[in-house]
């Protein structure tokens, strides 16, 4: 009976994590990372369309991306999308590739980047915690249905709370080893 809604938890929180891995790749450090471009949108013949659904984006060296778009005439599109994006990054075209030159980032923006994440990290725990709540509701309700007996509920409880902590744990580390990739010089 608990086994049902502990499998549902923990699907639910692998998602979870698996969003806060893309969301903290997402966010720029001194290093270049094609993930870096997942979350730019090019207005592609009028159809909103993802920058890695356009272009190969290829790193050749640690603070440089290349951007090789499989339709050139999309070249001025993209370049305009990376203009517009939160990235502040300044993309230079020869016509045929973009490249992006990734900047060593000031102590500012690198704290300021440190926050963003620990932001991030934090919506991520309430979602973890949200879901917690979920799972203990469906089994209070099983409780009141007579399917389980109260000490069913208790252990119940006590494994969705250990699930709960092992997911959150995960998520702190992910955050521990995404401030210190900013943090790097």
């Amino acid at each position: 009976m608990i086994g049902g809604i502990l499998d549902d938890g923990k699907a639910r929180m692998e998602e979870v994590i698996a969003r806060t891995k893309k969301a903290f790749a997402s966010v720029r450090t001194g290093r270049a990372n094609p993930a870096l471009l997942d979350r730019i949108v090019v207005s592609y013949y009028g159809t909103p369309t993802p920058l890695p659904q356009m272009a190969s984006v290829s790193v050749p060296e640690p603070r440089l991306l290349v951007i090789t778009p499989w339709d050139k005439n999309s070249i001025k599109d993209i370049e305009k999308a990376i203009l517009t994006s939160d990235l502040g990054l300044v993309p230079s075209n020869d016509g045929s590739v973009i490249r992006l030159a990734i900047p060593p980032l000031t102590e500012e923006r690198r704290k300021e980047l440190v926050r963003l994440v620990r932001k991030d990290a934090e919506d991520f725990r309430v979602a973890v915690r949200n879901i917690r709540r979920d799972l203990n509701e469906a089994a209070k309700k099983k409780e009141k249905d007579g399917d389980i007996s109260e000490d069913d509920l208790r252990r119940a409880q006590d494994e969705i709370q250990k699930l709960t902590d092992r997911y959150i744990e995960q998520i702190d580390e992910l955050l521990k080893a995404k401030e210190k990739e900013i943090m790097e010089v």
